[in-house]
């Protein structure tokens, strides 16, 4: 494996949804079928920057991503109802109707990590470590900081193994001796349930 062009990047995430948190709310059920809406950046944004608006899906335990690279300003504006994302196209169609079939959709949660990223020369398999995962409900913005609440212990990250075909066996033997097993963990969905603890703490 070989580190990837960026090195360590700074990545920040910021989720949309409704005034009733619906798609995290879905989301958390673990249903068959789930989809979020996030803006991304990569390190600090500015009003020029390119971010990148993504509709992700996941349907039987397969992912669908939609993305299409845009900036802050409009982001903002679209999903005021204004205009398109993308000038047209597939993209801009399925992510137009997610906006007007959810609607009222706002920044409610902000996911911030430190992401490595490795790929196979040659091959499919790519992995990612994503150090202090960290999270913020305030400050909603890809503009202002990089700066969270962590959402693991000091030293854990969250691996993720993308392939689309077998994995190699060189690396079912190491996850195997490391008694490296498959789990589900969601930033966005550990970050809500805290918010929800807390709200009951505060009660």
């Amino acid at each position: 494996m070989q580190p990837d062009m960026f090195g360590k990047t700074s990545i920040g995430s910021l989720y949309y949804d409704t005034p009733d948190h619906r798609l995290i709310n879905a989301s958390i059920e673990k249903p068959l079928f789930k989809e979020k809406l996030r803006l991304r950046s990569y390190g600090i944004a500015t009003d020029e920057t390119p971010v990148f608006l993504e509709l992700k899906r996941k349907a039987y335990g397969i992912v669908y991503k939609r993305r299409v690279q845009t900036t802050i300003p409009l982001v903002e504006k679209f999903l005021d109802g204004d205009g398109d994302i993308c000038a047209g196209g597939q993209i801009n169609r399925e992510i137009t109707y997610f906006r007007d079939h959810y609607k009222d959709l706002s920044p409610k949660c902000l996911i911030i990590y430190d992401r490595t990223a490795f790929f196979e020369p040659g091959g499919d398999l790519r992995l990612t470590v994503d150090n202090d995962p960290r999270y913020r409900l305030t400050d909603l913005d890809l503009r202002v900081s990089m700066d969270g609440i962590s959402l693991l212990p000091p030293g854990y990250s969250v691996l993720e193994i993308k392939v689309q075909e077998a994995m190699p066996l060189w690396l079912s033997h190491i996850l195997d001796e490391g008694k490296i097993y498959k789990s589900s963990f969601s930033k966005y969905g550990e970050a809500y349930k805290r918010q929800i603890m807390q709200s009951y703490v505060n009660i």
